[in-house]
Parts: structure tokens; C-alpha cells; sequence
């Protein structure tokens, strides 16, 4: 079931892809006779390549392949089985690794910066044109020491999910006092001003905290929940979103300044163009995943009106309010390129 799940979505993303090989085509002959020998990237992911995410990962891989065929390569070697999830980035500064796809918020702590994309209302492709990736590039190599190329994936919201039906209050939220609900770093204190209690348990074991009611809910992404089926436990959804996916893609700064200009143009090309497709191509496995939830009986409940707004306002500014105490010197810029509420 899992591993169905899983191919469906990866079906879905490999059909937007298909228009985008296809393109690729076009740019292929530019590159055709160049002196220089073909490089090749050794790149990983913070997720299971059966993943959705690592998916669409994939997908940018092969468009690079396809673009710059005899002038650069990237082989998707594998994802956290290689190394742990948050100590990729640090594999890449080191250069054991060429190139790395994860959440830039497992970093928090070392680039509060990337609670931009955390708090974002905007598009990768919307933040390249108004300055704030090229802000984001500057936090990552200084504070990181990785070269930044894109922002993958962006637009796919997170929800919160529970096991019973949540409690509402008198002014048409919800009441998650007392209840303990899966967290992250960048969604705790969101959590905890609704009154939950954040409890932190690595992904391979929430399917059997679930199962054994050793807690009672989690926030996830809309698309992962039924990779991992956790939607056999989590009945109830609350709506709307909130925050967006923060997937950043990293080269080691050394093997970039090595690169020929040819294979630093496919990449930056690449990037740009898979920012959009990857965007378009999430919304339509988002549409897809959330008829299935419903379908499969999962309750949504929609919060409206003035209690949306406060549920809203709690966790976009749980995320802001978080930059600005860590005292980060790009806070204005950030906040006025990737926040538009």
C-alpha cells in the first residue's frame, strides 16, 4: 500500500516531466562539440528516493542530464542511507559530496534564514525576480558554506492532522489544548500558541507512535502523508495551510568555481526553469492528494473568517518573529522579498 501510494505520485510528477525532457532536447545540440570533457556531480537527498520529493529531485537530475549531455552529468546517488539527513549540507561544504536536496530548515540553528522560505506567501520563480534568492544565496555561503542553485518544490503547504476530531472554540477555531501533536523545529512555537504540545519524533517511528496512540497528531506536508500512510491514523485535517516547503539544492563552492562556464549555465538554466515546473507539477499531485484523503474518508476541517486569520497570523509570525530575534541582518529584505500577506 505504502509503495502505491508512492508510485502514484511519482507517476503524476513524471508526467509533468515528460514536456520537460522534451524541452530539454532543444538545448542539447548548443552544447554539441565543446572541447571540454564531460563533469560529472555526485549528488544525495534528505529523503527515500521513493519519495514524492526525491521524485521531483529526479526529475531536475534528468533534465540536467538532458541538457548537458558531453558537458555535465549528475549522479543521483542515493538519499539518507548515505549520510544522516541533517549532516548532508556539512558533507557538501566538506566536498565528500558534490551536491545536495533538502529542507534548508534543518539548519535553523546555523542560518536562521531559512525561516524565509519557512514563512514564505511567494514563488521561488517570484523571489529570483525580486531579489530575495540571491539574498538566500549570500546566507547560505556564509553561514552554511555551500553554494545555493535553487529552490525546489516550492508551494506545497503544511497541515495539521489528528487522530480524533479536534475540539473548536467559541469563535470557530480549533482547540488543541493539552493535545500532543508530532512537531519540527519550524513549526513548535506555532504549535504551542495553539495551546498543543510539541512532541519530537524522527519519521521512520511515527507510523508506530500512531499506531499505538502514543500521540495525537502531527504536522506534515499535504503530499507526503500518504507516501508514509500515516492517513490510516490521522482521520482529520485542519485547513488551510500554512508555511511552505523550504528545499533548497547545494553545490560545494570549490567543485563550482571548478565547473566550465557551459556546465555552470545548464545548472543555473536548470534551476530556474525547475523551480516553475516543479511548482506546477506539486499543485497537480496536491489536487490529486487531497481527493484521495477525502475520498478515503479523511474529515477537513476548514477554519473561516476571523478564526482563519488568527490561525494564520500564529504561525506565519511564529516563523518571522523567529528570524528577527535571532538577529539576522537580512530580516527587512527577506521579509519584504518572500512575504506578501
Amino acid at each position: 500500500m505504502h509503495q502505491a501510494k508512492s508510485h502514484t505520485n511519482a507517476r503524476t510528477l513524471r508526467r509533468g516531466l515528460i514536456a520537460t525532457a522534451l524541452a530539454a532536447l532543444a538545448f542539447t545540440s548548443a552544447f554539441t562539440g565543446q572541447a571540454n570533457a564531460e563533469e560529472t556531480l555526485r549528488a544525495i537527498s534528505a529523503f527515500p528516493q521513493s519519495l514524492a520529493f526525491s521524485q521531483s529531485f529526479k526529475g531536475f537530475v534528468d533534465l540536467v542530464n538532458e541538457r548537458g549531455k558531453g558537458v555535465i552529468q549528475i549522479n543521483y546517488a542515493g538519499g539518507p542511507e548515505m549520510f544522516p539527513p541533517n549532516q548532508q549540507v556539512d558533507a557538501v561544504r566538506r566536498g565528500v559530496i558534490d551536491m545536495q536536496y533538502g529542507p534548508a530548515s534543518y539548519y535553523l540553528g546555523t542560518m536562521p534564514e531559512a525561516d524565509a522560505w519557512v514563512g514564505s506567501t511567494v514563488t521561488a520563480t517570484a523571489a529570483r525576480e525580486n531579489g530575495g534568492f540571491a539574498i538566500m544565496q549570500e546566507a547560505f555561503s556564509k553561514k552554511l558554506g555551500v553554494n545555493l542553485l535553487a529552490h525546489l518544490d516550492a508551494g506545497v503547504k503544511f497541515y495539521i492532522y489528528t487522530i480524533n476530531e479536534p475540539k473548536r472554540t467559541d469563535d470557530g477555531g480549533v482547540d488543541l489544548d493539552g493535545q500532543r501533536i508530532r512537531s519540527q523545529p519550524i513549526y513548535n512555537a506555532f504549535f504551542e500558541a495553539l495551546g498543543a504540545i510539541p512532541v519530537s519524533v524522527p519519521v521512520p517511528d511515527v507510523y508506530t507512535g500512531l499506531e499505538r496512540n502514543t500521540f495525537d497528531g502531527s504536522g506534515w506536508p499535504i503530499v507526503g502523508i500518504r507516501d508514509l500512510s500515516w492517513d490510516k491514523f490521522l482521520r482529520y485535517r485542519i485547513d488551510p495551510g500554512f508555511f511552505q516547503t523550504d528545499l533548497a539544492v547545494v553545490i560545494n563552492p570549490a567543485k563550482w568555481e571548478g565547473l566550465s562556464d557551459d556546465a555552470k549555465k545548464v545548472l543555473n538554466d536548470a534551476a530556474a526553469d525547475y523551480e516553475k515546473i516543479s511548482y506546477d507539477n506539486f499543485q497537480k499531485v496536491i489536487e490529486e492528494t487531497d481527493k484521495a484523503v477525502r475520498d478515503n474518508g479523511m474529515e477537513v476541517i476548514t477554519l473561516e473568517g476571523d478564526a482563519q486569520a488568527k490561525f494564520l497570523d500564529l504561525a506565519y509570525d511564529s516563523a518571522w518573529k523567529r528570524m528577527k530575534d535571532s538577529g539576522s541582518e537580512h530580516y527587512d529584505a527577506l521579509r519584504k522579498a518572500y512575504y506578501d500577506r
